[in-house]
This record gives structure tokens, C-alpha cells and sequence, in this order.
């Protein structure tokens, strides 16, 4: 429990850090873009889903897959991530705190 305590000490004084430097909005949107990525690339792993394939179930090119693949690439729109989720049987869940 110590441990869990000082790493979300620690996660905290980064935040911190992160708004004192004007930076923490543009880190967490980069973090969800590359969670995300991460996220479909996996789900395409476990259910065989070569990248060819994912192009043609979302009517598009190999090359705007490569995009939304991207963990840098922030120009994907949310309604372009929805419709991936969705060809893997996931969805997009975004709450305000």
C-alpha cells in the first residue's frame, strides 16, 4: 500500500508539473491518443485482424489505417477512433470529471 500511496504522490506532483510548465492539456490528449492506438492495435492482435483486412471493414486505405495507428499522429477525429472500435467490437467511453 506504501508503494501505491507514493506513486500516486508522485503522479501527482507531475501533474503539477506538467500545468506549471503549460503543457499537462496537450500531454494527456497525446497520452489517450497513444492509449488508443495501443488499445485497437491490440484488440486487431487478438482477433487476427491484419491491417489489409482493418482497411477494407473501415473502407479506407492501408496508408489512413497507418494514421489512426499512429500513437503521434493527433489529427484522427473521435468519430474515426469510434468507427475503428467498433469494427473490433469495442467502443469509446469518454466521461467529464
Amino acid at each position: 500500500m506504501t508503494n501505491e500511496v507514493e506513486v500516486g504522490k508522485a503522479g501527482a506532483l507531475f501533474e503539477d508539473f506538467l500545468k506549471e510548465q503549460g503543457t499537462y492539456d496537450e500531454t494527456t490528449e497525446q497520452a489517450v491518443k497513444r492509449v488508443l492506438a495501443f488499445q485497437l492495435a491490440a484488440a486487431m492482435r487478438d482477433q487476427h485482424i491484419s491491417k489489409v483486412e482493418m482497411a477494407k471493414r473501415l473502407d479506407t486505405s492501408r496508408s489512413q489505417l497507418d494514421r489512426l495507428l499512429d500513437p503521434s499522429n493527433d489529427g484522427v477525429t473521435l468519430a474515426v477512433l469510434s468507427r475503428a472500435a467498433q469494427v473490433v467490437g469495442r467502443s469509446i467511453r469518454l466521461e467529464l470529471v
